[in-house]
């Protein structure tokens, strides 16, 4: 029976290493550009009910949390689908990898999220849309070892829209634009790098 667990344990850790030196294929190209038109279409919807979020910062995030959740939802849905079928036997190691690389990124942005709502302020709370673009840039960086080289420029992209939200030092980071261009661009970006070096017979 020790023979049977250890072969076992050996066949786990190949399985391992195998999906560690494996591109991931999950993500799907038309959904996060999907997920970067809703970030426009949240950006409008931002300019018409809300012109000045820096009074109504619950308003603020129920608008763009709605976005993120819904981003969230569709990306993982299609990834789940994406990696069982590209994937197959290693699915579940690409997927748990996946999650493991940008779980830290997300849980950092709902915790930064919470604390300036908590404490809000003026004085603070436009710092949010940079703090979000740069933890998002992070997650994005983690996971370039498994995803297409030019992915860093995604997460470049992120990274520098963030500090320019930040170089802003008022609420002029909180307009419709910022969100809108910052992740809209960046996912519509990311689309076009997953679409230009997917593999033939990939679904879109």
């Amino acid at each position: 029976m020790s023979d049977l667990h250890k072969a076992l344990g050996d066949i786990s850790s190949i399985r391992r290493e195998v999906a560690r030196s494996t591109q991931f294929r999950g993500y799907g190209p038309a959904t996060l550009a999907t997920t970067g038109v809703l970030s426009v279409l949240a950006g409008i919807a931002q300019s018409v009910w809300l012109p000045e979020p820096s009074r109504h910062p619950l308003d603020y995030l129920r608008i763009w949390g709605a976005l993120a959740i819904i981003s969230a939802a569709l990306t993982s849905a299609r990834m789940i689908a994406r990696t069982r079928r590209i994937h197959s036997g290693l699915s579940n190691q690409m997927l748990r990898q996946a999650v493991e690389q940008f779980l830290p990124a997300f849980g950092t942005g709902i915790l930064l999220t919470l604390v300036l709502l908590r404490h809000y302020t003026p004085a603070t709370f436009w710092m949010l849309p940079g703090l979000w673009q740069i933890v998002f840039s992070l997650g994005v960086f983690a996971s370039c070892r498994f995803l297409p080289r030019p992915m860093l420029a995604a997460g470049a992209w992120y990274l520098a829209t963030g500090l320019l939200c930040l170089s802003f030092g008022n609420a002029r980071a909180l307009a419709p634009w910022t969100m809108a261009l910052a992740f809209g661009g960046g996912q519509l970006l990311t689309a076009a790098i997953l679409f230009l070096h997917a593999e033939p017979g990939d679904e879109i």
